[in-house]
């Protein structure tokens, strides 16, 4: 399949924010490039949405496998145009540090930090040669901003998203290609994780948002040319919190997470 009509590619795409951000595409009439793990009901997805000269294309893999990359990022380079990327894949938890699985850690950081590195560098050239602006838009969390206990690795990965996008803005300015970076909250994903929410600080139930209003509007921001996006009032006041002196933001940070951790056991 080779076409010149613009796509958006999305990753981590079948189900929660991804899927979110692939449908609120499909509303602006977006072409879409899904990308997901296999045995996610990827295809099932594009069926629902694709439709009234909107192309939705689904392509599995585990972009934890430098390989995979590199052969996806080839065969969109060679049969698509892609106008927008969004960098959506990731994982995290709580937990405590030597109670985590090595390989899950490990899959954290290859998720989080090299699949959006190599997937924004191998198909910035095709950014690079569109028409007007293109756009990508990373995925981090307001996680990024601070350090946090029994997280660890979660908010260093996002730092790093946080910080690779701001460097990129800066270096592409002017080249037609705009980054933005978005640092979501808590969000009710799935019903599981709605319900082990009740479960969760009043603070971090009170944060928590949908996907589809995070999709929502950092496209909305993101075509608006915020190159941080700032999603609602909540997020607004999270930002507030998180410049507290790093020794109280992280006390609180401790009994939070710590009572996560032991509702979650129950």
């Amino acid at each position: 399949m080779e076409t010149t009509k613009p796509y958006a590619l999305v990753t981590g795409a079948s189900r929660g924010l991804g899927k979110a951000f692939a449908l609120e595409l499909a509303k602006r009439k977006t072409n879409l490039i899904l990308v997901s793990l296999p045995g996610e009901n990827l295809r099932g997805l594009a069926v629902e949405i694709s439709g009234e000269g909107i192309d939705v294309v689904p392509y599995e893999t585990d972009l934890t496998r430098k390989k995979n990359i590199v052969k996806l990022t080839q065969w969109v380079n060679t049969s698509f145009s892609v106008s927008i990327l969004i960098n959506n894949a990731g994982v995290g938890g709580n937990s405590h540090f030597l109670n985590s699985d090595m390989q899950m850690l490990d899959r954290m950081i290859q998720l989080n930090v090299r699949a959006t590195t190599l997937m924004t560098r191998q198909l910035l050239p095709n950014l690079l040669r569109q028409t007007g602006t293109a756009y990508v838009l990373n995925v981090a969390s307001l996680a990024a901003l601070s350090p946090m206990p029994f997280k660890t690795v979660y908010p260093a990965s996002k730092a790093f998203i946080h910080s690779f996008t701001r460097g990129l803005q800066q270096e592409y300015s002017g080249s037609g290609v705009f980054f933005s970076v978005v640092n979501p909250g808590p969000m009710r994903t799935n019903g599981q994780i709605a319900e082990r929410m009740k479960q969760l600080s009043p603070w971090t139930r009170m944060l928590n948002v949908t996907p589809t209003q995070v999709a929502a509007l950092s496209l909305e921001k993101m075509f608006r040319g915020d190159q941080v996006i700032k999603l609602d009032w909540k997020h607004r006041l999270s930002l507030v919190l998180l410049n507290l002196p790093t020794g109280i933001k992280m006390a609180i940070f401790h009994n939070v997470f710590k009572n996560e951790i032991n509702a979650a056991q129950q």
